[in-house]
């Protein structure tokens, strides 16, 4: 072989590496700019029916998880949930490390101060739960007592607008079963809460409550992301409300847990 034919050789080799090289790069490069966001969504841990862990599967459903599915399905986008509680969900939510919260968040001027909503999603309001064999009929036999409530909720807001005017004391929890426990063994005389999850409770697990008076505050539940950000996950989740409305897979998701 002579010295011309190694040279050429060697440029032929050398060119060929080089050309292997940069295709890897551009497979890896390609791959990882094609890919799809991945949206990270907040939710509560204990909200029964609109999401607690269900124990056979150790995965979280209820009605809040349905329908973010069947929107992600009918939008086509993906998504993670994580369930670390209202108050830290909304905490996530407002420090970026989530890109939208769905928890059953009654939609309100206070909470739009730092939260742009979606379009609502289901009608609610809260009421009084005493245990079942409470003699308290209304506000007015709260003088003197201790009402239990759980953070950040539209329920402690109101009961804490009010506690002065019918003389009890407001006492916070960070979920919703531990307050009813706090109820029912006497440690608390009565509790605020959302009437659909109170309602649940009652009649799925046989909880020793009973609703006092008329629902209180009614709204709307609503999607949630920071104020000012993620305006096209929020465009997604109210095109594909509209559209899981119009095809009847919404009213299949109530009607599943009993609404």
């Amino acid at each position: 072989m002579t010295p011309r034919i190694r040279r050429a050789l060697a440029l032929v080799v050398a060119v060929g590496s080089a050309l292997g090289l940069s295709a890897c790069s551009g497979a890896t490069n390609g791959g990882g700019a094609s890919s799809e966001k991945t949206y990270i969504i907040a939710s509560d841990n204990s909200f029964a029916p609109f999401e607690f862990l269900d124990t056979q599967t150790n995965t979280y459903i209820g009605v809040d998880m349905d329908i973010l599915d069947a929107i992600a399905t009918n939008q086509g986008f993906k998504y993670e949930v994580r369930n670390v509680g209202f108050e830290a969900a909304m905490g996530q939510v407002q420090t970026g490390q989530a890109d939208g919260m769905i928890a059953g968040m009654t939609i309100n001027d206070a909470r739009k101060a730092t939260f742009d909503f979606s379009d609502g999603y289901f009608d609610d309001g809260q009421i009084l739960a005493v245990p079942a064999d409470s003699s308290i009929a209304s506000l007015d036999d709260l003088q003197g007592k201790v009402v239990a409530v759980k953070t950040s909720t539209q329920g402690a807001t109101y009961a804490q607008s009010i506690a002065g005017q019918y003389g009890f004391t407001v006492q916070f929890y960070e979920d919703s079963p531990t307050m009813y426990t706090a109820v029912i063994n006497g440690s608390n005389a009565a509790c605020f809460e959302d009437r659909s999850v109170v309602g649940w409770a009652i009649q799925d697990s046989g909880l020793a409550l009973k609703t006092v008076g008329d629902v209180i505050n009614p709204g709307s539940y609503g999607f949630a992301v920071k104020k000012g950000t993620n305006a096209d996950l929020l465009d997604k989740f109210n095109k594909g409300l509209a559209a899981i409305k119009a095809d009847g897979t919404y009213a299949t998701i109530l009607a599943k847990y009993g609404y």
